[in-house]
């Protein structure tokens, strides 16, 4: 939760842990993304390995300070891993909360998406309309 709060951070509006994007990812990992479980496995060490790196005294990532784990995360951004985890923090903060993130339509807020499917057409002339005949 802390690498996707990194991701998409809490500041003036809901960031990734407000949007419950875990929940997504944990859904994903059951059910359509259960192929990358292992990518997951393997990128968790790594994100253990760097931290052990930058910061031997630290105990997990989640405990380092915010800045340090940025610099965590900076180190690893042009991994495979770190790329999975962004694509992953980003869709479930927009994706339909339907899929476990997005809580409390977070996301869509963000970006004023309007949900209900109450789409007026144009005023005015609108050419997909039969013209009358005449």
């Amino acid at each position: 939760e802390a690498m996707a709060a990194q991701i998409i951070p809490t500041d003036g509006t809901p960031g990734a842990r407000e949007a419950h994007v875990l929940n997504f990812i944990d859904r994903a990992l059951v059910t359509f993304e259960k192929d990358q479980q292992q990518s997951y496995v393997k990128g968790l060490a790594e994100l253990d390995a760097q931290t052990k790196k930058l910061f031997p005294s630290a105990t997990k990532f989640s405990a380092l300070a915010s800045d340090q784990q940025i610099q965590v995360l900076t180190a690893m951004e042009k991994t495979p891993f770190f790329n999975l985890v962004r694509t992953h923090t980003v869709t479930g903060f927009f994706a339909s909360p339907i899929h476990g993130g997005n809580y409390n339509k977070a996301g869509w807020k963000l970006v004023n998406y309007d949900d209900s499917l109450n789409h007026k057409p144009p005023f005015g002339y609108y050419d997909a309309q039969p013209q009358p005949r005449r």
